[in-house]
């Protein structure tokens, strides 16, 4: 418990960050704005549906503590983008895609809007079905002027699909979410041998139960290494673009 909590109503630096609960006055002139990109699909019988938008939040969430500690209002995380392009889970009941182009759409007219007040947007992505439509919408916006990027929710170890990896950060994120009792493994073989079943069939072709991967060893303390490592390689990617903020509190030099 912290010995010294915040004053009721008063603002603790976790709350500066989440867009949603700013007013107007609160933001300063041109902050950048973390717009965390996730689906909502099918992850097994056994992760809920937002898991990509949960992970993409608290991605993007973990970046901002990293690149703004002290919570200066000069980074701030918006709601999730959950609606997106899964058009390879469809066979799978709760998916809810709107498809390549719509999403698209979507995302630059999104930037268009932040942009009149936001210094630069940054998309964090967790569904590897929205590329498509993240790099069409990143070409038009560079080419309309706008300061705008993305980074992916990796690193080398994450498996394809409501596996080892995506069981254990929910288990960090929420547990109580999660079915182990439902947790079976589903399609191993390697992502780039199941590609033209995937393309032509979707993932029920390859998946009769939604899962590509095993989720057996998954736990909460994998998932928070995992969310850290996924986070602080947001950090670096933006600090190699020249972001202001350079290096996260604590990260070595």
């Amino acid at each position: 418990m912290d010995p010294h909590p915040a004053p009721a109503g008063v603002a603790t630096p976790a709350d500066r960050r989440d867009l949603a609960d700013a007013t107007w006055p609160d933001l300063p002139a041109t902050p950048t704005v973390l717009v965390p990109l996730g689906s909502l699909e099918q992850h097994g019988p056994h992760l809920p549906l937002d898991t990509d938008a949960a992970i993409a939040d608290a991605v993007a969430r973990r970046v901002a503590e990293l690149l703004d500690p002290d919570g200066s209002g000069d980074l701030w995380v918006a709601p999730p983008v959950v609606y997106a392009a899964s058009g390879e889970h469809q066979m799978f009941a709760g998916t809810a895609s709107i498809g390549t182009d719509a999403l698209r759409t979507l995302l630059v007219e999104l930037t268009r809007s932040l942009r009149t007040w936001a210094g630069r947007v940054v998309f964090v992505n967790a569904h590897g079905g929205n590329l498509q439509a993240l790099g069409a919408a990143l070409r038009q916006l560079r080419a309309e002027g706008h300061d705008v990027t993305w980074a992916p929710c990796a690193t080398e170890e994450v498996d394809a699909h409501a596996g080892y990896t995506e069981t254990s950060l929910m288990l960090h994120l929420r547990p109580a979410s999660v079915r182990l009792d439902r947790a079976v493994a589903g399609n191993t073989t390697p992502v780039h041998e199941l590609l033209p079943a995937l393309r032509s069939g979707g993932v029920g072709a390859v998946s009769a139960n939604g899962v590509l991967g095993d989720p057996a060893g998954a736990s909460a303390a994998e998932g928070e290494r995992v969310l850290e490592a996924m986070a602080r390689d947001v950090v670096e990617r933006l600090a190699r673009e020249g972001t202001a903020a350079a290096q996260p509190a604590g990260a070595p030099a």
